[in-house]
């Protein structure tokens, strides 16, 4: 038998940084996103050598080794061995059977797409397949997020793995004791349609190490610095009315918002921007963007622009010119999936 998963990638629209702890834990986060047709993919099947066998198929990296609970040194292949130590321990009794397991992703480590929570949103949907696990979205995107975070040590929040669980736009409460609630958004045809035409994706081309400026961000939470803070509140409020904004249609006030919150999001740690993204920014407002933001931690990735659909040619012929790469986007309502292969 094989089992196959994906789950999608997502964009943070607002108030990503409010899901990381400790501020998420004393105040309570709010973040609003939105998943995209690009995903993450998982394959399991029966090793024929009696292995157990890990490949990340884009990182063209691979490791056989006995079965049993593996030592993780990390690299590409950390996250399969993290879900597959966690999956025979909880459920099947510290059972590791000869698997394969192979993966890749149409995004790579770094992009600020959340791209190495959803491998594991999809890792551990593949496994709950396979093992025929009886776990919802919420036990899914929670197991995801223990694994990355308590057996792994991988800083970050919680937003991506819950994105991906769930799938389509979210607005999403984070509190203390890892408390979740995600609340879906029924967003009218039109206004999805409008809001896919007016958002570009741009990739830097420069990957960045979330987890420095995570780790930056939190130490600013932590030290009780006055601008870092305010800023987190700021980001907080703003998931709030970028939610209203999506409801109603008005994408003038959502690009209003998606630029104040990454003004704000600029003052929760110095790596989050850089010159080369503050020049790639000047130049897309003076093509037509109405608003930008660096998706997921800052630092390079992924940034997204806002423009009024009329000036999108314009502006992703001057953004083509920057040596990055535009992407075509579309939103995706569906979360993590699998499917068995007799």
């Amino acid at each position: 038998m094989i089992v196959r998963s994906r789950a999608p990638l997502r964009l943070g629209l607002a108030g990503g940084g409010t899901d990381v702890s400790p501020f998420s834990d004393q105040h309570g986060g709010h973040v609003m996103n939105v998943t995209i047709d690009r995903y993450a993919y998982a394959t399991i099947d029966e090793s024929a050598n009696g292995m157990a066998e890990f490949h990340a198929m884009d990182a063209q990296s691979s490791q056989v080794l006995e079965p049993g609970r593996m030592n993780i040194a990390g690299g590409p292949l950390q996250l399969a061995q993290g879900v597959y130590n966690r999956i025979c321990e909880q459920f099947l009794d510290g059972r590791y059977p000869p698997v394969r397991i192979r993966t890749y992703s149409d995004a790579p480590p770094g992009s600020g797409l959340g791209s190495s929570s959803t491998m594991v949103v999809a890792l551990v949907t593949a496994f709950s397949d396979y093992f025929n696990l009886p776990l919802g979205e919420y036990e899914v995107a929670h197991l995801a997020y223990s694994i990355e975070r308590n057996d792994l040590g991988l800083a970050g929040g919680k937003q991506d793995q819950y994105a991906a669980a769930f799938g389509g736009f979210n607005f999403m409460e984070f509190y203390a004791e890892d408390r979740v609630i995600v609340n879906p958004l029924r967003i009218k045809e039109w206004i999805w349609a409008e809001l896919e035409a007016s958002l570009i994706l741009y990739f830097t081309g420069v990957s960045r190490e979330s987890a420095k400026i995570i780790d930056e961000q939190a130490r600013n939470v932590r030290e009780g610095r006055n601008q870092s803070l305010d800023a987190m509140f700021r980001l907080k409020e703003e998931a709030v009315q970028m939610k209203e904004a999506l409801l109603r249609g008005d994408l003038n006030r959502f690009a209003s918002v998606m630029q104040s919150g990454w003004e704000a999001k600029k003052k929760m740690a110095n790596s989050i921007t850089n010159e080369s993204i503050d020049r790639i920014e000047k130049l897309a407002f003076q093509h037509g963007a109405r608003a930008t933001k660096v998706s997921g931690a800052g630092g390079g990735g992924f940034m997204m622009f806002v423009c009024d659909p009329g000036d999108r040619l314009p502006l992703v012929r001057a953004l083509s010119g920057t040596g990055g790469t535009v992407y075509d986007t579309h939103f995706t309502p569906h979360g993590a999936s699998s499917w068995k292969i007799a």
